[in-house]
């Protein structure tokens, strides 16, 4: 599965969260590193829905910018 991600910069570091997967997020200093974190996030997070019997989320966000 494909799932859109949104990085945001902060105050010293960059965070990742899936909009599609409520509550998976990751936090890293450089963009490289909350890739993968984010990566690492979803299949945990993945796993545990499964362990938990509930359904995984369809990836169904997209992510697209816009000229203004």
């Amino acid at each position: 599965m494909r799932y859109a991600i949104v990085i945001e910069k902060a105050a010293g570091n960059y965070s990742a969260f899936v909009p599609d997967l409520p509550g998976c997020i990751a936090t890293a200093t450089t963009i490289p590193e909350v890739e993968t974190e984010i990566r690492e996030a979803i299949r945990f997070h993945i796993e545990g829905l499964k362990a938990d019997g509930l359904d995984v989320p369809a990836p169904t966000s997209l992510a697209e910018y816009v000229e203004t």
